[in-house]
């Protein structure tokens, strides 16, 4: 059972789908009042309407992540309606796997990458800080990558993008000591999700795997077949293989649900049993 969710309010990006989604609704089953944000105006609402039906408080907002009047807007809808900003998950992001040697049909998804991953955070923060400093308490969860770690084959821009989130937080972390604490979440490959859409290059994924490739593409094509080993897909083995949105959603949710005074900072989610390197 939740400990601390109860009552807080929780404004989530990219809450229409995915990870977002699933984030929104495990908090709003803890007790949180929830304010999903997205740029389908449509599936966010659908998101906070399912959360209503089953018995939670959430409203949705359609914004751009990217303007910086809009995610104010969202934050203000969040005061409006609740009285406060809690908690804030600056959960949206894509991926634009690609070489550099892709960048003729690669270089308009970087740009809007760096859009979204960068200034989509930057915005998040800002709209939101006024009103946790002036509470005296916050928490703001950005969601990185362990490939923000250093630079891949095939990641380049999307690396230095989760870096970005990972130096912004760390940067926060030490300016709003005392009244907002900081998470940065990271997870490795995470399969069920829409930022596989964003790749330009299925092949630059294989730069995240480096020598374990030939076990990678192995348990791809069983994935694929439906035939992965029992021990690779029961998340109580040692060799479970690929985290899912679910267990990453968990993660997220367990920093949210700590006492005030008790801050995860960094938190790695990865399977034990993974390929992914980093």
């Amino acid at each position: 059972m939740s400990q601390h969710l109860q009552g807080k309010v929780v404004i989530i990006t990219g809450a229409g789908g995915g990870f977002g989604k699933l984030i929104a609704e495990k908090c709003a089953a803890g007790g949180a009042h929830v304010v999903g944000i997205d740029i389908d105006g449509d599936a966010v609402q659908a998101t906070a309407e399912g959360i209503v039906a089953q018995g939670g408080c959430a409203v949705g907002f359609a914004a751009d992540v990217t303007d910086m009047e809009q995610m104010k807007a969202g934050a203000a809808l969040a005061v409006e309606r609740f009285g406060a900003i809690d908690v804030t998950v600056n959960n949206a992001g894509v991926m634009p796997l690609a070489y550099f040697a892709d960048h003729e049909r690669a270089w308009q998804r970087w740009h809007k990458a760096i859009d979204i991953n960068i200034k989509g955070v930057v915005n998040g923060i800002s709209a939101v800080y006024d009103q946790m400093i002036e509470q005296g308490r916050g928490q703001v969860v950005n969601i990185s990558s362990i490939y923000g770690n250093g630079g891949f084959e095939g990641s380049g821009v999307y690396s230095a993008t989760k870096a970005a989130v990972t130096t912004l937080s760390d940067s926060l972390r030490i300016e709003a000591k005392g009244k907002i604490k900081v998470t940065t979440v990271k997870p490795t490959g995470v399969a069920g999700t829409n930022l596989a859409s964003w790749i330009v290059n299925e092949r630059a994924i294989m730069g995240m795997v480096g020598q374990r490739a030939n076990n990678f593409r192995g348990h791809m094509a069983d994935l694929t077949k439906g035939s992965l080993p029992a021990e690779l897909t029961d998340v109580d083995s040692v060799q479970y293989w690929l985290i899912t949105p679910d267990d990453l959603a968990n993660a997220v949710v367990h920093v949210i649900d700590q006492p005030w005074g008790i801050s995860l900072s960094d938190v790695t989610v990865r399977a034990s049993g993974e390929d992914y390197l980093h």
